[in-house]
């Protein structure tokens, strides 16, 4: 038997032009927030990015913060600062 259920990733990411989506992934989507990484073109350059929204009281999400990766490089400190804390998370 399958069932009925809207996986996370169903809903499309609230992301306007003239920023086009390639591929998103929600990370947690609860309590009136939603959060996900997604991978867009932003005037020709592609960029990962950090979203967290937040459901409005008419209907829709609103963007609270951003946090955009632009290169391989800046991707590599920000895990090398963010792997020793990860490991006090017990």
């Amino acid at each position: 038997m399958v069932e009925n259920k809207i996986t996370r990733d169903e809903e499309e990411v609230p992301i306007v032009p003239p920023l086009k989506v390639i591929d998103h992934k929600t990370i947690n989507k609860r309590f009136g927030w939603w959060s996900a990484v997604v991978l867009l073109e932003s005037y020709g350059r592609k960029q990962v990015c950090f979203y967290l929204w937040q459901k409005k009281p008419e209907g829709g999400w609103k963007r609270k913060q951003k946090f955009a990766v632009h290169n391989q490089q800046d991707w590599a400190l920000i895990q090398e600062a963010v792997s020793p804390m990860i490991e006090n998370l017990t």
